[in-house]
């Protein structure tokens, strides 16, 4: 499990060998499954986790108590709560294990050690906090202009791998439609 992490920190900080060894005692490895909780609101994030096999849902619930996907997160990339694991306060989204996976976590104090102790480290922290930032304001910005029908196009588009793992509960929960209009306007694809 630890290469794909490996190889992620070299191709975007290449840090030396003992560096990387430094970096890498700090993670755990972690065998997931289907529908297992990594961070549910209000509870305080403890680890940013890396995704070396799976697929995991940001979401929030809305005044109905439906749920309201952000993100979907797939292998060769990281999750966490950010609001919550930076400040250690309680989160305000759930993170959930849409497929069994592995994912590599490395905790809090932890993360804050690397960031001080192994400078390229820090790189991995902001590449985080960017690429966060800038899929949420994508999303955001994009699916606000678009249709319910727009917006499965895209998805099509874009993101068709998504199309076949997850459910369309999950999909629709995702492009911010309803079930049942997503369902209606599927066979308009």
């Amino acid at each position: 499990m630890q290469a794909s992490l490996e190889q992620y920190i070299r191709d975007r900080i290449g840090a030396d060998d003992a560096q990387l060894g430094e970096v890498l005692s700090h993670f755990v490895p972690l065998k997931t499954r289907r529908n297992q909780l990594l961070v549910r609101e209000g509870d305080v994030c403890r680890y940013c986790y890396f995704i070396i096999k799976g697929c995991v849902q940001v979401f929030v619930y809305d005044r109905n108590g439906d749920e309201s996907t952000r993100d979907i997160v797939v292998e060769n990339n990281w999750v966490s709560e950010l609001y919550s694991f930076g400040n250690q306060a309680p989160a305000r989204e759930n993170i959930r294990v849409v497929e069994p996976g592995q994912l590599m976590a490395i905790g809090f104090d932890s993360f804050q050690k690397m960031v001080q102790t192994v400078p390229p480290f820090e790189q991995i922290y902001r590449q985080i906090v960017e690429q966060s930032y800038v899929n949420s304001v994508f999303r955001l910005n994009t699916f606000v202009a678009m249709d319910a029908l727009e917006r499965m196009q895209w998805i099509k588009e874009y993101q068709p791998k998504l199309l076949a793992r997850l459910s369309s509960k999950l999909v629709a929960s995702y492009l911010g439609i309803s079930p049942e209009t997503y369902s209606r306007l599927k066979a308009r694809l």
